[in-house]
């Protein structure tokens, strides 16, 4: 009875803010939604511990080609308003993705991502400073 509850309570809190976030998406502790408004995540992404996810932004699938699925995306990856990350690709650890960035090819670990299409540019630490509910 009390998962109903809060199933229920979930899908009204993601209708009143356009959240598409179902409940089967694989994602680790410590998920952040910066301003959460219309937010879409496909049902099979992966999204890993302390991630980032800001205003805007779309995880979705790519329906044709090599990138043919979905993404996996690495723990501590901030993802800024805007972005669109799509396609079998996959976004390493301590990842920055700028606002309005369109992501659609691999990302290695300590990266910062920007523009349309994407450029990447090395950085260790890149998250550093950025990621809320570290540690918790």
């Amino acid at each position: 009875m009390l998962r109903m509850y809060y199933k229920l309570r979930y899908r009204l809190h993601c209708r009143s803010h356009h959240l598409e976030i179902p409940s089967s998406v694989k994602m680790g502790k410590g998920l952040y939604l910066g301003h959460p408004f219309c937010i879409t995540v496909n049902s099979e992404a992966i999204i890993g511990e302390n991630c980032n996810i800001h205003k805007g932004v779309t995880i979705g699938q790519e329906n044709r080609g090599i990138r043919k699925g979905v993404p996996i995306i690495g723990d501590k990856v901030w993802i800024g308003t805007n972005s669109v990350v799509v396609g079998k690709i996959r976004v390493g650890d301590d990842v920055l993705i700028a606002p309005n960035s369109y992501v659609n090819r691999d990302i290695p670990d300590h990266s910062v991502v920007f523009g349309n299409p994407c450029i990447v540019k090395d950085r260790e630490n890149a998250t550093e400073n950025y990621i809320n509910n570290i540690g918790g």
